[in-house]
């Protein structure tokens, strides 16, 4: 029971680990905590349901569609809702996400309703069988996926100019921009490089999770609660977060009460803001002058 429990969590928590990924990525440009990421992964997935019930598109010329629009969308929502806060205090940046999140939720429910829907899986083959353990196949791709985005994100980050160049606008955007690095252009295309993770996820998860208004909050803030785990800025502790989120969840629901699945990313963090306020990976905190 206990190693099906962890394998269970592992594939639970790579859906965290996928939105607090696209999450991290958007703050260590930026230091802006997008509240609205929930909804975007929801738009992404809804939007594939209509381009497949309403207009018969395949399965993946939907997903392509899906992430070319939500990285379009991320770009307009810098460009128009963040860029004329650009000088206005964090909590105006913070709150402005939360209303877009709002937008979204309302107007999904506008078009669609409250009901409950579903999209087919895009992987049919048999589960994977390890001894008395049972691994999913949409489990297994969306881990093998999670940790190919960490090892794309990663080498980017370390070893390529863009990487470079991610490291000079969140050290100092005033410098960044000083040295000839386009900082408004940068951080309008991580804001849509976000979204397009959010459309992966999207993408990978949709299939299990079921469709409705409101499913962007519950994987949002487990999301969150993996960032505050694994430290806010830490590509490597977002994932791990994401993932020890979902193994916790899972013990926590399978020798103690299912009860505990939806209160177990609070008490994280709670005890991680009490314990260890920097997460296990985060990096001590930069003070700009």
């Amino acid at each position: 029971m206990f190693a099906q429990l962890v394998v269970s969590g592992i594939g639970q928590g790579s859906i965290y680990a996928l939105v607090a990924l696209g999450m991290t990525i958007l703050f260590r440009v930026t230091t802006v905590v997008n509240f609205a990421h929930g909804e975007l992964f929801m738009a992404g997935a809804f939007l594939i349901y209509a381009l497949l019930n309403a207009l018969g598109v395949p399965y993946a010329a939907a997903a392509l569609a899906a992430l070319l629009f939500l990285f379009l969308f991320g770009n307009a929502v810098e460009r128009l809702l963040m860029r004329p806060l650009a000088n206005a205090p964090h909590l105006s940046l913070a709150m402005m996400t939360v209303a877009l999140s709002y937008l979204l939720r309302g107007g999904v429910r506008f078009l669609w309703g409250g009901n409950v829907r579903s999209l087919p899986p895009m992987f049919s083959f048999a589960p994977i069988e390890v001894g008395p353990v049972v691994i999913d196949a949409q489990d297994a791709v969306i881990i093998a996926s999670t940790a190919a985005l960490l090892v794309l994100f990663f080498a980017l980050m370390r070893y390529s100019r863009f990487g470079k160049e991610a490291q000079a606008v969140t050290d100092s955007t005033r410098g960044a921009a000083l040295v000839g690095i386009n900082v408004a252009a940068f951080q309008r295309t991580m804001w849509g490089v976000a979204a397009m993770v959010a459309a992966v996820a999207s993408i990978l998860v949709a299939p299990e999770t079921m469709l409705y208004p409101d499913m962007g909050a519950r994987v949002l803030l487990r999301a969150f609660a993996a960032m505050t785990l694994g430290g806010f800025g830490s590509l490597g502790g977002a994932v791990a977060g994401g993932i020890l989120m979902g193994i916790i969840e899972q013990l926590a629901g399978g020798y103690v009460s299912t009860a505990m699945i939806d209160i177990a990313s609070y008490i994280v963090i709670i005890a991680v803001l009490l314990l260890r306020p920097s997460g296990l990976f985060g990096r001590a905190e930069v003070v700009r002058v």
